[in-house]
């Protein structure tokens, strides 16, 4: 008999990079267990049917990742509709930008409950269901970010998240090698995209180190020796690999996050 499809959870799908990378996952032959919120139930329809309407397989389960009960229920619907968990993305982020002596603790922990607790939990619950079902080619990949490698001025709790993400790999990365389970992020900067993690506002410029011109057609960033945004295919495209069966001696890597940056930080 044939190969099942391996079965691939990617969070924050309604649009940008997590769609991104949703698509890409399906165009590889994954079957694709849609997440986002459920105000974005609309968007998250659509994802799902662009996937079908290609002949893939992709499911969809609101819920919210900094909440455990809404975690598992987006594994265990995946299981009972696509039949598997063999890959993790922990995609879903927030930010929400302010100078440091302004941020709120209501911002601060709303941003990390998402940003962090969220990549926890997807970590921790998916890989227990990988150990139960016996996959000892489980793949778990967190949404980190430049952020994880050097502060930036204005992000202070999406830059505590990041650092967060970058430590949670590299721990689950160590618990979970016995199992046959590798544990990677990628750390992108800014994307050109709506459904970036940045709340792109008026006054960003003034406070934060992201500077660009949104006006034009192919963004510029100061960031990047580039001197571009990047783009969340090119994202998706590493994400597919590290989801592959061909990155399995990659885990933990490097700084235990992987730089989508155009140059912007070069370790």
């Amino acid at each position: 008999m044939p190969d099942q499809p391996r079965v691939a959870i990617v969070t924050c799908t309604a649009q940008g990079l997590g769609k991104a990378i949703a698509l890409r996952l399906a165009r590889d032959g994954l079957s694709i267990g849609l997440n986002d919120i459920p105000s974005k139930k609309d968007a998250l329809d659509e994802v799902g049917r662009a996937i079908t309407s290609n002949g893939g397989r992709a499911a969809v389960f609101l819920g919210d990742v900094s909440k455990q009960e809404d975690v598992l229920a987006i594994i265990d619907g995946t299981l009972e509709v696509l039949g598997g968990l063999h890959v993790m993305v922990a995609n879903a982020g927030i930010a929400r930008p302010a100078p440091f002596l302004e941020e709120t603790l209501e911002s601060f922990n709303k941003v990390t409950s998402v940003s962090a607790t969220g990549v926890f939990l997807c970590y921790q619950l998916a890989a227990r269901k990988m150990i139960e079902l016996g996959h000892r080619e489980g793949r778990l990949i967190g949404a980190s970010s430049i952020g994880c490698k050097q502060p930036l001025r204005g992000l202070t709790s999406y830059t505590a998240a990041k650092f967060a993400v970058r430590g949670l790999t590299q721990s689950a990365a160590l618990a979970l090698g016995t199992h046959g389970i590798t544990v990677n992020a990628y750390a992108p900067v800014v994307l050109m995209s709506l459904g970036s993690s940045v709340a792109y506002t008026d006054k960003l410029d003034d406070y934060t180190d992201l500077a660009f011109d949104m006006s034009l057609p192919f963004q510029k960033s100061s960031l990047s020796p580039l001197g571009r945004c990047g783009q969340p295919e090119e994202v998706a495209s590493l994400v597919s690999f590290l989801a592959s069966k061909e990155s399995g001696f990659i885990t933990g890597e490097l700084d235990d996050a992987i730089s989508i940056d155009g140059g912007a930080h070069m370790d």
